[in-house]
């Protein structure tokens, strides 16, 4: 991995991670299936853990994790949780970004190693649309499985587990 330094995100993390997710949204390139705003992203940090890699003081990636009943009104999280609902005290796992000049470099895999390390034994559970070959892959490298299909406005998405 880079020089990046990966840890758990405070409030002044959120403008690096809100110029991330527009960076990345589908009408500019990107696959991100959600665009979240501010207020969210602030009371996301009072759940569970948003880990980020920084590189020289620069959000250059985020992985989000959030209770089950803080995503459900996101609809594609809803079709999700229908398709695959997890365990009783499972939480959702993304999105996750890494920032298009960082990639490849193991920041997604190490924001992904300390996230597991600070939900330990619980299951995480997360989508990926199934055109997004990169994603897949990187997901499976990294042990998890999937666990079902779902569509969600016409697009087709995987469901993965893995246990923390």
């Amino acid at each position: 991995m880079t020089d990046s330094a990966i840890t758990t995100a405070v409030a002044a993390d959120i403008d690096g991670i809100l110029s991330l997710q527009e960076e990345n949204q589908p009408e500019r390139g990107g696959l991100l299936s959600a665009r979240l705003p501010r207020t969210w992203f602030e009371a996301a940090l009072a759940d569970l853990p948003i880990i980020v890699a920084r590189h020289e003081a620069h959000v250059v990636g985020y992985l989000v994790s959030a209770s089950r009943e803080t995503v459900v009104h996101v609809p594609v999280i809803a079709a999700m949780l229908r398709a695959y609902p997890g365990t009783a005290d499972s939480y959702v796992y993304g999105p996750i970004c890494v920032g298009a000049a960082h990639r490849g470099q193991g920041i997604a895999e190490a924001m992904f190693a300390t996230l597991r390390a600070s939900l330990p034994g619980r299951e995480g559970v997360l989508f990926i649309r199934t055109d997004n070959v990169a994603s897949l892959r990187a997901h499976a490298r990294m042990g998890m499985r999937q666990v079902a299909t779902f569509e969600h406005d016409a697009v087709s998405y995987a469901a993965f587990a893995y246990i923390g």
